[in-house]
């Protein structure tokens, strides 16, 4: 398979042993605004994109891809405003576009399990909800992307709480997150529940890079030939039904 890795940082070099590990071939890197046109006809053999750039620049990212009917698997977190033009403009067009805030497959387990257990705990208001997430020290965005679909999971089950906010800005509705950025650390999210008398933690650890590039390169090998709108929950073919 060729691919074209958009946004040549840690991930993308990451993403480029793993794919090149697994017999696939890089066609075309693309790590800035020039690229597009010194790499347009390696990109015109490519047979899907994978996208791990920065929140200013990725939609645009994703519409070129488009815009050469290249399916792309994205990761980059940080510009999720912009989510709902991105589908509309991929539905359009009839295009191949997966995302996902986190490409591991521990992670994407782990949502389901802070899901069911945000349903298990819906009837107890007495405990106070809250998430620590942990990154290295050069991770741009603060809360993570997947720090901000827990929440948005817990919320969604539990009802009591509608929103999230930074943890000493929290109020009584919403979901406090604390976010920490120190060291080498690759990512840690811990989801407490706490009452006065006991706290149920869940946690995820991730041990290294490689994680999310398993998840980013597997999406790649299954997104061409289809087109519209994909997660993780469709490639783990996890069924959200209760």
């Amino acid at each position: 398979m060729n691919i074209a890795i958009i946004g040549y940082g840690r991930m993308g070099k990451e993403i480029e042993k793993l794919a090149l590990e697994k017999g696939h071939k890089i066609v075309a890197k693309v790590d800035n605004p020039g690229d597009w046109i010194n790499e347009k006809k390696s990109l015109l053999t490519a047979d899907v994109a994978i996208e791990f750039s920065i929140a200013a620049t990725s939609p645009e990212n994703i519409l070129r891809c488009f815009e050469l009917n290249l399916p792309v698997v994205s990761g980059t977190t940080g510009w999720l405003g912009r989510m709902d033009e991105i589908k509309q403009i991929c539905a359009q067009k009839n295009q191949a576009f997966f995302y996902a805030p986190n490409f591991s497959v521990g992670v994407n387990v782990f949502f389901e399990i802070n899901k069911y257990l945000a349903n298990l705990m819906k009837h107890f208001h007495d405990y106070e909800i809250s998430i620590e997430e942990l990154h290295h020290v050069n991770k741009a965005d603060a809360p993570s992307g997947t720090a901000i679909r827990l929440a948005g999971d817990i919320v969604e089950e539990i009802g009591h709480k509608k929103s999230w906010a930074e943890k000493e800005k929290a109020g009584r509705e919403e979901i406090g997150i604390t976010s920490v950025r120190e060291g080498n650390i690759t990512g840690t999210h811990i989801v407490t529940y706490e009452s006065p008398f006991d706290k149920i933690e869940i946690t995820h650890s991730a041990k290294n890079r490689k994680v999310f590039a398993v998840g980013a390169v597997m999406a790649a090998e299954w997104l061409p030939g289809k087109s519209g709108f994909y997660g993780m929950h469709d490639l783990l073919e996890i069924n959200h039904k209760k």
